[in-house]
């Protein structure tokens, strides 16, 4: 065999094993894709778990391991929800891992919020979505209020309705109203401090809901709401109608009342008062429509009213109703569910007859004081009084 015919058989050996190796290796194999799923659920009232489910695409035949961490959006790591970070493995043949969040309840009353679930640095696997949302529902937004119970119409023979507040919307209309806030007893030792906050007012499916809340706050024991129309929305004589239901419970005194106009300049009990309804929550079938007045720089006032109660062991909380008055000149009558119960004329009033003035409106939880007493062992908080509108009606 001649050198030509030599090389011509190596070349042709090297060519054979260079097409044998490139058949052996084949194509380069395609990793699993990774992608973390997104968590909505409701908070709870205990501490609870979202799962979230890290999904390969394919199932490997090799490990796959990534690492994790939480972030913050709108949540607060170790407030909302507890920060974890760390690494995980997805054993060969399987496609998915969960990871655990804890949520930690609370009874705040706070919009749903956020915080994110990243997972990166794949070992057999590529991330196709590295970004998982977990969404805290706040269920302590959401308050139980009936539909039933007695309703008034929205428009009277002789009468034009001049204002209303229907509490459509999510927030409170500030054109008409303003907070009151603060603690100092406000007259009648009571325990609250007032304030402006979500957790005590808020307007939800056209209702407004004031809640009282046993917290502490700025030294006081328990927290409210209180909100005024004064500089706002006045108004002298009509019919206004009020419906709402109410809270109860020992130390529990709401209200739906009115003070004179003229208060910031000759003072109560000169201003006169008309308590269109309150209510102490150890009596919860029972509302109270009173009037007070009294000589300009007297500390006490005088004052005259009635009760009201419901029968059969129903309570003011179980439903709505309707608290009214029918206020004219040297007159004004309190009704319950149109039911009349209570007259008070200017021949009641020993004294400067107050009643014939522009006032404004005042709807507040208190806590404790001297007429209800405070709370006890028997007290449940929060409680709750939601008012669906408030309709003044003037004659034409």
């Amino acid at each position: 065999m001649n050198k030509f015919v030599l090389l011509l058989l190596s070349l042709s050996l090297l060519f054979i094993a260079s097409c044998a190796d490139s058949d052996d290796d084949g194509p380069e194999p395609v990793l699993p894709t990774l992608s973390v799923s997104s968590v909505t659920l409701f908070e709870g009232d205990a501490n609870t778990t979202f799962n979230f489910r890290v999904t390969a695409s394919v199932a490997s035949e090799q490990t796959i391991t990534f690492e994790y961490k939480t972030e913050e959006v709108t949540a607060a790591q170790d407030e909302d929800y507890r920060h974890v970070s760390g690494s995980m493995t997805i054993p060969a043949g399987e496609r998915s891992a969960v990871l655990e969040i804890e949520i930690l309840a609370d009874s705040i009353k706070e919009a749903d919020e956020e915080f994110k679930v990243v997972i990166s640095n794949p070992t057999n696997a590529t991330i196709a979505n590295a970004e998982g949302v977990g969404t805290i529902r706040n269920d302590d937004t959401f308050i139980f209020v009936p539909q039933d119970g007695y309703i008034t119409p929205e428009s009277y023979t002789g009468y034009d309705l001049v204002w209303r507040d229907e509490f459509n919307g999510n927030s409170l209309n500030m054109a008409d109203w303003r907070f009151e806030m603060g603690a100092g007893g406000w007259g009648n030792q009571e325990l609250q401090y007032y304030t402006d906050r979500s957790e005590n007012l808020q307007v939800s499916n056209g209702n407004l809901i004031i809640e009282a809340r046993e917290e502490a706050f700025n030294g006081a024991p328990y927290t409210s709401a209180r909100i005024i129309t004064l500089g706002k929305q006045s108004f002298t004589h009509g019919r206004v109608d009020i419906r709402a239901i109410l809270p109860e419970g020992q130390g529990i005194w709401p209200a739906l009342w009115m003070l004179g106009e003229n208060i910031t300049t000759i003072g109560w009990p000169a201003c006169g008062e008309i308590d269109i309804m309150e209510l102490v929550g150890h009596e919860p079938e029972t509302v109270h429509g009173t009037a007070h007045w009294g000589p300009q720089g007297q500390t006490f006032s005088i004052n005259k009213g009635e009760p009201y109660s419901l029968t059969g062991g129903q309570k003011f909380s179980d439903e709505y109703h309707v608290f009214s008055i029918i206020w004219e000149p040297n007159s004004i009558k309190w009704y319950v569910d149109d039911n009349h119960y209570f007259t008070l004329t200017n021949a009641d009033v020993n004294g400067a007859y107050p009643f014939d003035a522009d006032f404004f409106f005042i709807f507040n939880i208190a806590v404790g004081g001297v007429w209800p007493g405070n709370p006890d062992a028997t007290t449940q908080f929060p409680q709750t009084m939601t008012v669906d509108y408030v309709r003044i009606f003037q004659k034409k």
